[in-house]
Formats: structure tokens, sequence, C-alpha cells
């Protein structure tokens, strides 16, 4: 098969749909999973051949222009996810039941939350009329997170929490730094209660890497593509 659809890292998987697919339209989608005893190649080569996700970019503006929808289809180990544009498709119809909205409901793996939302606030305090991918950090994961940071904060010494924080196990997307600064006033609070030194910001691992989802695990790459560096402004 051409068409890359095996991400060989969950950070590679996120960044795919999230700085990839959500920003050019791709919003409804259906989730599943390779059964087990199934090859999940196997898998791939069936709905990529059965939806006609493997075609060209000049054949996607075509089928646009025509009203009609594009697919994209990205896996990672046994869990993977078909997205599609509005329009005509095939794939409405033989997925009916299963079909979510990234606009209105998070793809929810590996502890990530991912969607497509209207932004904020603007630094001139105005809201953001435009849209983003949205990648969080999800409210189980997080709040396991939370009770495991809060539990060593008045117990561990500053070296070991800075090496608790440097070991943060989500990637940095915007909305997880507001995760994790928020996360660390917590333990902070802990620790001013405890008599302990509080911790500065600058402990954080606020810089996302950027991979190759499709090459070597975390392998960075060496120039971001341009859709990639204006979502990471905006995530």
């Amino acid at each position: 098969m051409k068409y890359l659809c095996k991400t060989c890292s969950l950070e590679g998987f996120v960044q795919q749909i999230a700085c990839n697919y959500l920003p050019h339209g791709y919003w409804f989608y259906v989730t599943g999973r390779v059964p087990d005893g199934k090859s999940g190649q196997l898998v791939d080569e069936k709905l990529v051949s059965k939806y006609g996700i493997d075609v060209s970019r000049s054949t996607r503006s075509r089928k646009k222009l025509a009203g009609n929808a594009n697919l994209h289809y990205v896996r990672h180990e046994r869990f993977f996810v078909l997205l599609a544009t509005k329009g005509r498709h095939a794939f409405f119809e033989e997925e009916q039941a299963s079909i979510r909205d990234a606009r209105e409901i998070p793809i929810q793996y590996g502890g990530y939350s991912i969607s497509y939302r209207r932004g904020g606030r603007l630094r001139n305090g105005k809201p953001d009329p435009k849209w983003h991918s949205h990648v969080a950090i999800a409210r189980g994961p997080y709040k396991d997170l939370e009770a495991y940071y809060l539990d060593m904060a008045p117990r561990r010494n500053t070296e070991r929490m800075a090496q608790e924080f440097y070991q943060f196990p989500f990637e940095p997307y915007a909305p997880i730094r507001r995760q994790m600064l928020n996360l660390l006033r917590k333990v902070n609070r802990v620790r001013k209660r405890a008599g302990m030194p509080i911790l500065p910001p600058d402990i954080l691992p606020l810089r996302r890497r950027v991979v190759k989802p499709f090459g070597s695990q975390l392998q960075p790459m060496e120039k971001p593509e341009a859709s990639e560096s204006v979502t990471r402004r905006s995530a």
C-alpha cells in the first residue's frame, strides 16, 4: 500500500489527527479496534480499499468541488479512526449509526481528548472567531495524574518533583500546557502548606516535539509542514 496509515507512536497518531486532518475539515469520524487474532495490515487494506481513501491530492480536490466527501484513515497499534469531510459518500450510509462529529464529541485515545472547536480569548480579550484543533488530557487520566502529583507534593524534594514533571507523559499542546500549569499551582499550594520550597514554572516541559507519524518512533522532523506550524500556534 502506498497510503500511509499505521503510526508508530501515540504522539504521531495524535499529531496526525490534530495537525493534518481536523484543520482540513475531516471532522466526522468513527473509531474501531482491530479484532484479536486479525492482522492490522489486512484491516487497513480492507478499509482503505472499501472507502477509496488512497487517492491523489488532485482527486481529492475534484471530489470536493463535486460535493463529495474525502476520507482519511489512521491507526495506532490496534485502534483506528476513519475521518471524513462533509459531502456525499457511502461512508455516511455504511457507518451512520457510529459517526461522531469532532466539533461536538472528542476523539479519546491513549489518555488524550482530541476535538475541533472555537478558540478562547485573544490577547486583546476578544473572543477568537477561528476554529482550532484542541488536544487535552481526558478528564479521567488528568484526575489520576492530579492525585499522583498531589500525593508526592509534600513528600518529595525539589529535584525529585522537577524530574517527575520533566517526565510528564503527555505532549504539551496548548490546552495541556494549561492543565500542567494548573497542576503545578495545586502542587505548590500543597508544598507551601507543608513548609516545602515551591516549584518554579520553568521545570515544566512546555515545548512540544514534532514527530514523523509514520517514521521512526519520536524521530523529530527537520522542518514542520506549513499546516503543522500554524496549528502549533493555535492548538
